[in-house]
């Protein structure tokens, strides 16, 4: 199964850089997915979903335990972000984002199978816990696709700078447009993450069972929450845009990415244990 949505990836990837390269050049593909991609990447998306699915649950259903690690976790982040760019996708055309978001997802997919998962989530059959792991995903998941789209901004950037924009970046919106869209899912995931820092710190021998310790995982989330704070602040009060608004994001972005994922990878790959 994890072979079959990183195949299924691999091949939208293939589909939209052949097709796109081909009649770039005619400038007569404005209709952004067609329905045979559309459902690819559905599918895609289905068959990973199982994947997590079995992953965190061991297939059980209504189970109370859950295994989180850094694999699974990465795993969910570009799931999450990959399904929030199909439902985009209905409404823009950014076919420049699944390029780079369809091989990360690919070897994201395979990689549970790869790294074995030992870290075992505590009061995972609470209802809050649940409700807080879930807004801290679709937060994580919100900036990882923030991420990508700032990475396709750039490369937008460089190629008009260059005075030849690349055949797969032609069909994209104006930079100013995509940097609103950019802007609007920060706002959104930095209200996500403001509610997991709050919840898991108010609430934190509730939903974690033991009191609040300021370890890496914390430090690096409060240090991600910083940096997108000044960069909302900035874009406020001062503009902030193009370059400096791209490096602020890929700046939060890693932060965030050392909090957790950042934090397992050490504890499970590194030092090889479940921490």
């Amino acid at each position: 199964m994890h072979l079959l949505a990183a195949t299924l990836y691999v091949a939208l990837s293939l589909q939209l850089w052949r097709t796109r390269k081909r009649v770039a050049h005619t400038q007569s593909f404005d209709s952004g997915l067609s329905s045979f991609e559309r459902a690819l990447l559905l599918a895609g998306l289905l068959a990973h979903g199982a994947i997590l699915y079995n992953d965190i649950f061991d297939g059980a259903a209504g189970a109370t335990l859950m295994r989180f690690g850094f694999a699974i976790a990465l795993s969910f982040m570009l799931w999450l972000a990959i399904a929030l760019y199909w439902v985009e996708s209905f409404y823009a055309r950014m076919e420049g984002l699944l390029l780079i978001g369809l091989p990360a997802g690919a070897v994201a997919a395979v990689l549970p199978a790869l790294v074995p998962e030992h870290h075992i989530l505590v009061n995972a059959g609470s209802a809050g816990f649940r409700l807080h792991f879930l807004v801290a995903m679709l937060a994580y998941s919100l900036f990882t696709l923030a991420a990508l789209h700032a990475l396709l901004m750039s490369a937008v950037e460089k190629n008009l700078h260059r005075g030849r924009l690349s055949p797969l970046l032609s069909g994209l919106p104006p930079l100013l447009t995509m940097e609103a869209l950019l802007f609007r899912v920060i706002h959104i995931a930095f209200v996500l993450l403001t509610m997991t820092l709050i919840s898991g710190i108010a609430f934190s021998e509730d939903l974690f069972g033991r009191a609040l310790t300021f370890n890496h995982k914390t430090v690096f989330a409060i240090l991600s929450w910083l940096i997108f704070a000044g960069l909302l602040l900035g874009r406020h009060f001062r503009g902030w845009r193009g370059k400096i608004a791209l490096r602020w994001t890929l700046a939060g972005f890693v932060a965030l990415l050392l909090a957790y994922v950042g934090t397992r990878f050490v504890y499970e790959v590194i030092l090889g244990r479940a921490g």
